[in-house]
């Protein structure tokens, strides 16, 4: 899987119609939103989909028409996102309508056509399932559970001192958990 690393866009014209795509990271999606329609005010529809892990590591999608006709834009962006396997991403599409109608199959091919070129421009990165832990050590200890963390790359962590323990809560890809923690007991219990 794959997720949306910032904020790229591409516009597509199709028969008059301008179709401006925004590819973002999910989490800015309602900001991102709002604004688009404030600096779009004259664009008659704005179409989106998104696809994002909740706290339950469930996949959770939605899509939106926005007044086009039912299953002609939103499904289509939404099935752009599922083929390209990206996650915790959205994009919307605003679009200026040039007067002319497309029909279904034409807004089909428009809409799946825009959200292409903007990932054609955007900067994607591999997708990790991150594990948050907390573990206590004495100040001694504090030099050599660091020098395990540093061992292994996207590990980041902030430490919590206290009287007698330090606390080190860190961040790590799924993947190395497991040997970080049968290193960690080693030392720490």
């Amino acid at each position: 899987m794959k997720l949306v690393k910032d904020e790229s866009m591409a516009t597509t014209e199709i028969n008059r119609s301008k179709f401006i795509a925004i590819l973002i990271p999910y989490e800015n999606f309602k900001n991102k939103m709002n604004q688009l329609k404030t600096e779009h005010p004259k664009a008659r529809h704005f179409v989106y989909a998104y696809r994002y892990l909740n706290e339950f590591n469930q996949l959770v999608e939605n899509q939106s028409d926005d007044g086009e006709p039912k299953g002609s834009s939103g499904r289509p962006v939404l099935n752009v996102l599922r083929g390209n396997a990206l996650i915790n991403s959205a994009v919307i599409v605003v679009r200026y309508f040039g007067g002319t109608k497309l029909g279904v199959g034409g807004l089909v091919r428009a809409y799946t056509e825009s959200v292409n070129q903007v990932l054609k421009k955007s900067n994607l990165m591999e997708f990790k399932i991150r594990v948050s832990q907390s573990i206590k050590v004495g100040y001694r200890d504090v030099g050599l559970v660091e020098h395990i963390l540093k061992q292994y790359a996207h590990t980041d962590w902030v430490k919590k001192f206290e009287e007698k323990n330090v606390e080190i809560c860190f961040n790590v890809d799924e993947e190395f958990f497991e040997l970080i923690m049968n290193r960690l007991k080693e030392i720490c219990y």
